[in-house]
């Protein structure tokens, strides 16, 4: 009887019943990318492991500078013209992005292939480096336009598509080459195949966006967001965007000059497991982003507190029994990756305990962006970067995962509570859990 009242609660409550289905396509995901990392640590090298988290970091950080933002301010921009039938502007805007992404991503190109390969190579003590470099700056643009156009998806309220896109379809190309290169005896190009998904990733995404974008008409008007504009307002995401990724990718590259590629790949998988608890986070912010951006605009603030109240409710709420039970586990959920990886657990469990704290805070970051303070995030970040790489810098050499995970936890810590206080200040809105 409770059980049925309980699922009659949720069908009734679109924001918690949009919010669990979204939430389940991501656990779905990360599920998978659990049961692909087991397969991956068991089957390869950690060394070649620890080459394709490098390569990871390397275009996550990389692609957020070339995207501009635009993967973020898409939703923004959609929450402007949310009240006015513009999805055809929408179209416009997009279009605008694909060409500004082109001309980041070809100006990357351009620079790394200038930078000496033997610098490359002497910096990390890895002749393979600068390949790697090299091959993930050409993947640039594809990258860049399959993560748009997961984004492109959310803006237009296909939430079921950009997470299928993001979580399943994403690994797919991966998890099948990863399988071939492994009955072949050709684990030597792991890292190629991932880059290569990318390229398909971004072919069959905008063969979608062509699809829907086509039954759009036109518009007649010459009013709207010209380029400069477009870019204006995307750009401190963009920087922000980056500094996120800096912050997720610092201690991977401080571990690889330091250490090793085996210990990279003992790290890198406690810290996906990590994402266990973060993924909670990241669907709940998707599901408030644009309403929070639509009641901002309407200064609607009665309907802002509560939305905003119930998102770090929700997240928390299930955050908390996860963390308890992975801490409780660790040992053996690392233990499946194989026993080598159990060396990561003090690091595994800084990481997962820290990423608990952060989940207090619910969508902090995402109501500067989506309110259109997007420069304040931006100087927060950069702050947290700063700190994130000296904390890395001075810690890694000599407590190696241990100091990579203090520098991680600490450094967002920082940027989530002043973040917090920033809010509370300037429009009286708690925004940790209470």
């Amino acid at each position: 009887m409770k059980t049925n009242k309980i699922f009659q609660r949720i069908s009734q409550n679109a924001f918690l019943k949009q919010s669990l289905s979204t939430l389940f396509l991501r656990i779905f995901g990360v599920v998978l990318l659990f049961g692909f990392t087991i397969f991956l640590t068991k089957c390869y090298s950690p060394k070649l492991v620890g080459q394709y988290d490098f390569a990871r970091s390397f275009l996550l950080a990389i692609g957020s500078i070339c995207l501009l933002g635009f993967d973020q301010s898409i939703l923004y921009f959609k929450g402007r013209l949310a009240g006015t039938g513009g999805l055809e502007q929408l179209k416009k805007i997009y279009f605008k992005m694909v060409a500004m992404l082109f001309a980041t991503s070809i100006a990357a190109i351009v620079i790394v292939a200038l930078i000496s390969k033997e610098l490359i190579n002497n910096y990390f003590s890895d002749t393979e480096v600068y390949s790697i470099l090299l091959k993930g700056t050409a993947t640039l643009f594809f990258y860049g336009i399959s993560t748009l156009n997961t984004e492109l998806f959310r803006a237009l309220d296909k939430l079921y598509a950009a997470e299928l896109f993001r979580n399943i379809v994403k690994y797919v190309p991966l998890i099948a080459g990863s399988i071939f290169l492994f009955y072949w005896h050709k684990e030597t190009y792991l890292v190629d195949v991932f880059l290569i998904g990318f390229v398909l990733l971004s072919i069959i995404s905008s063969v979608y966006v062509y699809i829907y974008f086509k039954e759009l008409r036109a518009v007649e008007d010459d009013e709207g967001f010209s380029h400069k504009e477009v870019f204006l307002k995307s750009y401190p995401i963009a920087i922000s965007g980056m500094a996120m990724f800096l912050l997720m990718s610092f201690d991977i590259m401080f571990l690889k000059k330091y250490r090793n590629d085996e210990t990279v790949a003992f790290y890198s998988v406690g810290f996906k497991v990590m994402t266990i608890v973060s993924v909670i986070i990241l669907t709940i912010n998707i599901t408030v982003s644009a309403k929070i951006a639509e009641f901002f605009s309407k200064g609607d603030k009665a309907e802002l507190k509560r939305i905003l109240r119930n998102s770090v409710r929700l997240i928390f709420g299930i955050t908390f029994p996860v963390i308890v039970i992975i801490s409780l586990c660790s040992e053996h959920v690392l233990s499946f990756f194989g026993h080598q990886y159990v060396v990561a657990k003090e690091a595994f469990l800084i990481l997962i305990i820290g990423q608990g704290v952060c989940s207090a805070f619910g969508s902090a970051p995402v109501y500067l962006n989506m309110t259109g303070r997007q420069h304040i995030f931006q100087i927060v970040l950069i702050a947290a970067v700063v700190i994130n790489f000296l904390l890395n810098r001075f810690l890694i050499p000599e407590y190696g995962m241990v100091g990579g995970a203090i520098a991680f936890v600490s450094s967002s810590i920082f940027w989530n509570s002043v973040v917090a206080l920033i809010i509370y200040r300037k429009d009286k809105i708690v925004i940790f859990l209470h």
